[in-house]
């Protein structure tokens, strides 16, 4: 029997950054009244969490919430990553064991599977090799709030679950120049080359890895879909199942926005795994599908790029990457 949203108060957790707005605009069509916190409350100190979820009562959450960011973030702060995420994780988890949640949905990610794993990566993956390199901690992190949702739900009898989304892109998403995730740092930089009249545009790698991407809206849907279809112990891939090399990622928004100049690799540079693609036959499984090709989904995020990016304050993004820890 599926679980029913209707009616139950629902925390999203990270309701300001791309996935958790987009999933505030689709629990809107569950008729559950939705709970969010504002910046006062930080999901890192465990006193304050405990005493919002004692006082906000929430039945369902879903944790969104993350430290999150490209190659060169992870890179360049591996404690902040693995510190601030290990926190988010533990306290919102346990929080909601002690306050009686009925359900909740932790967001891990696909760089939780071993660097060299089969292709497609199934569920089982998980734990049976080494983690990639440039973004181990925060793997690390995201594993451990896995291991608490099956541990929680083992000791407790807690209907926590936990789904793998592989790589999200669309409105909302962070294009900053130091931090962005490879779809939205090709988008900013073909715009800026194209805006420049650039010779040419310089990237990353060799451009042979080869990634899967959903579009928010997407993946906002399969999680609800999850939320009330499934409960068990294992986590479960969310995605298209399908990928695209990243030089052929690049040449499409290129064509996209009008850049028509050549694309120059950095081979110097690292490209991280060399493939990554999710067997999602579980989740396909019990009646979900992405609807929005990659294609539409690029052509509408490169437009709201171009018509809403606002360059965000830089000294402040300085201090909360590279000094907060």
């Amino acid at each position: 029997m599926a679980y029913d949203l209707k009616g139950k108060r629902v925390y999203v957790a990270g309701h300001r950054g791309m996935v958790g707005s987009a999933l505030l605009r689709r629990l809107k069509r569950e008729g559950c009244p939705l709970l969010t916190t504002d910046r006062t409350l930080d999901l890192r100190e465990q006193a304050a969490v405990r005493e919002w979820f004692a006082m906000a009562r929430p039945e369902v959450v879903i944790l969104a919430a993350a430290k999150v960011g490209g190659i060169l973030a992870n890179r360049d702060a591996p404690a902040l990553f693995l510190h601030d995420n290990l926190m988010i994780a533990a306290n919102v988890i346990e929080a909601a064991r002690v306050s009686g949640v009925e359900k909740l949905l932790f967001l891990g990610s696909s760089c939780i599977y071993p660097r060299d794993t089969a292709q497609p990566i199934g569920e089982e993956a998980l734990l049976s090799g080494p983690l990639e390199s440039t973004n181990e901690a925060y793997a690390i992190a995201k594993i451990a709030g896995v291991k608490l949702c099956q541990s929680y739900r083992r000791q407790y009898g807690c209907d926590f679950i936990s789904a793998m989304p592989c790589n999200l892109y669309g409105p909302g998403d962070n294009f900053d120049a130091l931090t962005a995730h490879v779809l939205p740092a090709l988008i900013r930089k073909a715009v800026e080359a194209r805006d420049s009249g650039a010779p040419a545009i310089h990237l990353w790698g060799s451009g042979t890895p080869r990634r899967e991407f959903c579009h928010v809206d997407d993946c906002t849907d399969g999680l609800v879909f999850i939320l009330r279809h499934y409960s068990g112990d294992a986590p479960i891939n969310l995605g298209p199942g399908k990928d695209i090399a990243i030089s052929d990622l690049a040449q499409m928004i290129c064509a996209e926005v009008g850049f028509t100049g050549p694309i120059e690799w950095d081979r110097s540079m690292p490209d991280g795994t060399m493939r990554k693609v999710m067997d999602c036959s579980r989740l396909h499984s019990l009646g979900w599908q992405p609807r929005i090709s990659l294609s539409e989904g690029i052509a509408a995020t490169c437009q709201w790029f171009q018509e809403n990016y606002r360059e965000p304050d830089q000294i402040r993004h300085a201090v909360d990457i590279f000094v907060k820890a």
